[in-house]
């Protein structure tokens, strides 16, 4: 088995993907090698607002993959990327694990993926790949989104007649890791990447 290589994921938007750059970056500097996953929209935004003012050397690779829908149609229309994502992007995330995984001597050891994409926890599952779900948001946010099974089960939510259409698919974060924290919290990660399963 060669270097530990962690395959990166955000949610394509820019709170999304700036958070998980700089844990990227963060990574790199440990010694990791990264594979960070953007559409293919996102990477031209990604690259061109770039002019030179990052390197990423050779320790972040760029990749893309497609996120289902036209070049012209509109990606902020609400919920069209979204469930575009859900349909298409689990599978080309196999695919580029799988691509990744034969022509390459570092294999993917773990993926890191926004944890508005739940499905990706399952693709890396499948795929016998370390998988972390990243909060971009404050961890008051991610608080709130897991305590509210407890909140309905003590009666201060009532899930027959929400308030708020809470739309999002999140990991199941007791089959995943869920990480909150600052990036100067990260010299765990060699060791903890390096492991498959």
């Amino acid at each position: 088995m060669g270097n530990p290589h962690v395959l990166v994921l955000p949610y394509p938007a820019q709170g999304h993907v700036l958070p998980l750059m700089e844990l990227a970056q963060s990574l790199a500097k440990g010694g990791l090698k990264v594979s960070f996953v953007n559409t293919e929209v996102i990477h031209k935004r990604v690259v061109g607002g770039l002019s030179g003012h990052a390197v990423f050397g050779d320790q972040i690779r760029m990749v893309t993959i497609a996120d289902g829908l036209e070049p012209g149609e509109d990606r902020a229309a609400p919920g069209k990327l979204y469930e575009s994502i859900n349909r298409s992007m689990p599978q080309k995330l196999e695919e580029l694990i799988q691509e990744i995984n034969e022509t390459e001597n570092d294999k993917i050891t773990c993926l890191i993926a926004d944890i508005t994409l739940g499905w990706a926890q399952e693709v890396a599952a499948k795929m016998g790949v370390q998988r972390v779900g990243f909060n971009p948001g404050a961890a008051a946010s991610a608080a709130l989104v897991f305590s509210i099974p407890k909140l309905i089960e003590d009666g201060i939510i009532n899930q027959d007649e929400p308030k708020a259409r809470i739309g999002t698919k999140y990991a199941d974060h007791e089959d995943s890791r869920l990480y909150l924290g600052t990036f100067g919290q990260l010299g765990y990660a060699k060791k903890n990447f390096s492991r498959s399963g």
